[in-house]
């Protein structure tokens, strides 16, 4: 996971590669980077880093709108709530495991987890009051 201090690279650039390599020949060449080597129309004073154009893209921008931008994307989304579900099946892990230590009548009676806590909390009590005498 990216911090806020770091590039978001995984963003859709505004322009594609060869415009941006290419930009410098006025408008020329529309075709690939390929033609434009084998034609010599035009020939690119540098190559271009493929997250070079996304940086400058992103270089105005605030922190808050760039941790806005990095989290529109797909990949973003998919990771969050991959890490979302591992942790409500963790949380849900829990309360079965602190369900199976309550005494209840019946004992697989189906309870709702404000009623676990709940009881939970009076089992606890009860359990300082014996422990008490």
């Amino acid at each position: 996971m990216l911090n806020s201090d770091q590039t978001e690279l995984d963003l859709p650039p505004t322009h594609s590669e060869s415009e941006s390599v290419f930009s410098d020949c006025g408008g020329v060449h529309t075709g690939s980077m390929e033609d434009a080597g084998a034609v010599g129309l035009c020939a690119p004073s540098r190559m271009a880093e493929p997250g070079e154009a996304v940086k400058k893209d992103l270089q105005h921008l605030s922190r808050e709108e760039r941790r806005r931008r990095r989290r529109a994307t797909a990949k973003y989304r998919t990771a969050h709530a991959t890490r979302e579900r591992i942790r409500v099946e963790a949380f849900n892990m829990a309360f079965a495991e602190l369900r199976k230590l309550l005494p209840t009548l019946p004992p697989d009676k189906k309870l709702s987890k404000i009623e676990i806590l709940r009881l939970a909390i009076c089992y606890i009590s009860y359990l300082n009051h014996v422990l008490d005498v």
